[in-house]
């Protein structure tokens, strides 16, 4: 399928996508964000959202489909009400070809999210894995699939709030 030299090479082509994904999200560089997933990308990153604030696609609670979608639901947790702080680390990835032109992956993650509720700084702390799917599109590597499996979490007791409350206006 790939020589040793090009295989590598595609490894290397999805770790820099990853870290460019965690870097637009965590930058808020929300035009980067969108051109790193494919048009038909589907995320189901959301389990730990409260039930009734979870993005629903297709009738699947946690899924949202398409790149300006998935770009326009992050933007908005990220920054609506109010803006969050985010760090996210990926590490000990597992990359692995079912084409020349499909991959899946792996990755190891923590992250922190803080935000501030009046006088009060609620904060995330969480560990679990990404698993992720790739297409390349005309030479360029791209996310089509991603679901978050968080195995630990401590957070601040209203950190989720924030979720609830933009879940609550979406909804008037």
């Amino acid at each position: 399928m790939f020589s040793t030299v090009e295989e590598l090479g595609a490894i290397e082509a999805i770790r820099q996508l990853m870290a460019r994904r965690l870097r637009a999200m965590d930058t808020k560089d929300w035009e980067l964000y969108g051109t790193v997933h494919t048009e038909d990308v589907i995320v189901e990153s959301f389990e730990d959202h409260p039930d009734g604030a979870k993005p629903n696609a297709g009738g699947v609670s946690g899924r949202v489909v398409g790149r300006e979608n998935v770009t326009e639901v992050i933007r908005s947790l990220m920054e609506d009400p109010v803006p969050m702080t985010s760090v996210h680390h990926v590490h000990s990835s597992e990359i692995g070809f079912k084409s020349p032109d499909s991959a899946s992956g792996i990755w190891a993650l923590e992250d922190r999210l803080w935000w501030q509720n009046g006088d009060t700084r609620e904060s995330l702390h969480g560990f679990g894995h990404y698993h992720e799917e790739y297409r390349r599109e005309s030479g360029i590597w791209k996310i089509s699939r991603r679901r978050l499996a968080r195995y630990a979490v401590t957070s601040t007791p209203n950190f989720f709030v924030r979720i609830q409350r933009a879940a609550e206006e979406k909804r008037r």
